[in-house]
């Protein structure tokens, strides 16, 4: 069994849920989402994210705007969308309803 790629698969799959927590607070550029999930410990690199960000506007989960940087090139914002928090809520209920599951299941040596 390779840990690695299991814990790896773990991360990936709560990562939706939590970018969109991210975004429901305020709007954030693409390196400002990856600098707050490497904080908590979800290390994401452009090639995970950059896909999902496309994959979540184009369902319209996400809307996003250009903005001019004082420190480069204009950087694309990305936004909830009323989609995306109706989105985001089932996703809370469905990640509570498993982590109960998963701890009724889960029990430390």
């Amino acid at each position: 069994m390779n840990l690695e790629n299991t814990k790896a698969q773990m991360r990936k799959g709560v990562l939706e849920l939590c970018i969109l927590s991210l975004l429901q607070s305020r709007d954030a550029y693409a390196s400002d989402i990856i600098e707050h999930l490497k904080k908590s410990e979800l290390i994401v690199v452009e090639g995970t994210l950059y896909p999902l960000l496309t994959r979540l506007k184009n369902a319209k989960i996400l809307a996003y705007r250009w903005e001019e940087s004082t420190s480069g090139p204009p950087r694309k914002y990305y936004s909830l969308t009323e989609s995306g928090k109706n989105a985001l809520n089932e996703l809370l209920n469905s990640w509570e309803n498993l982590v109960k599951a998963v701890n009724k299941t889960v029990s430390k040596p």
